[in-house]
């Protein structure tokens, strides 16, 4: 590789740490304000607005693949991109950070997750792909589970927020949290912002990671199944990662667990209604990973309280056999 294509490619690179970092904490903070604001939970906020934000890149990916014909690379993505969320990106924040399990979230939202991506092999194997009938019934789900979770959370809020005052009344209450919420406006303009910053960052990235496995004879399989498939998911990562590290928990697990629930039913719910979707290279053992690492963080919900660093090292060592295995067998 020229010196100059290096000095540029390594540019790209720290912009795009810079860009997918400070996009994120944009995200978070505005999220934050929202929820403060509108007087629903951090979990909603991580299941819903930050999660389907952060998997803008997926929808578009998908939706781009659909319109040029190319089946597989939407249902790929969406499998794939599942797969990563759980194993390497869920897995590796809760090495670094364990995460304790909202109560709403081993209720409702895993068993959601869950059965979102059992319909989506039970169609895929049934049909051979997903038809229109099936991307309608998937978009009425994402319609229902949003307007559900919405619903009530605002329900939940309400009653602690008379809770909280009754306690204050009483002089038992715990005292107010000191965080100033962001005005509506402002949250808002942070939260666009932190999209369009994930999003250029996780292209900034991209570009220069292919350039330099391509610079070390990596070859274009190989780039595809490992920096690609990573690639659409960088602003989960990111996201995430910093909810993680300011202790906003909620809104850590619930990106991700919304994000894998988003995959399915909102994008395999417009894709296949723009052109049906038959992919004929994904394979049982694809389906298999994104079942059990979803079964996985789906038992881990409903028999823990957090999810902790063993059974994050678990994951993210799945994470990283799948894909030993798919290098070695596409090398």
């Amino acid at each position: 590789m020229p010196m100059l294509d290096l000095f540029r490619n390594l540019g790209l690179a720290v912009l795009g740490v810079a860009l997918l970092y400070y996009g994120a904490e944009f995200l978070v903070r505005g999220g934050v304000s929202l929820a403060l604001k509108a007087r629903i939970s951090r979990l909603v906020i991580g299941l819903t607005l930050a999660a389907f934000a952060t998997s803008a890149p997926e929808l578009v990916v998908s939706i781009d693949s659909a319109l040029r014909g190319s089946a597989d690379i939407s249902l790929g993505n969406v499998v794939g991109s599942n797969i990563c969320n759980v194993a390497l990106i869920l897995g590796l924040c809760a090495v670094l950070r364990p995460m304790p399990f909202h109560a709403n979230l081993k209720k409702f939202d895993l068993p959601v997750m869950l059965f979102a991506v059992l319909a989506l092999t039970g169609f895929y194997f049934l049909s051979h792909g997903i038809n229109r009938w099936e991307g309608a019934f998937f978009f009425l789900c994402i319609l229902t589970y949003t307007a559900l979770n919405v619903i009530l959370s605002k329900k939940q809020e309400a009653k602690k927020a008379a809770e909280r005052e009754a306690a204050r009344e009483a002089g038992t209450g715990a005292e107010e949290s000191n965080e100033k919420p962001l005005g509506v406006a402002l949250a808002l303009l942070a939260v666009a912002g932190g999209v369009v910053m994930l999003v250029l960052g996780a292209k900034s990235f991209l570009t220069a990671a292919v350039a330099f496995a391509g610079a070390l004879g990596i070859s274009d399989a190989v780039t595809g199944l490992t920096i690609v498939a990573v690639g659409t998911s960088l602003p989960e990562l990111a996201t995430s990662f910093v909810a993680a590290l300011k202790g906003e928990n909620d809104i850590a697990i619930g990106n991700i667990v919304g994000s894998n629930i988003f995959n399915v039913f909102c994008i395999l719910g417009i894709v296949p209604v723009i052109s049906p979707l038959a992919g004929q290279s994904i394979r049982g053992l694809d389906f298999a990973v994104m079942l059990g690492t979803s079964g996985a963080l789906f038992l881990f919900g409903m028999f823990g309280k957090r999810l902790n660093r063993v059974q994050g090292a678990l994951l993210l060592a799945s994470y990283i056999a799948y894909t030993v295995y798919l290098v070695m067998h596409h090398a």
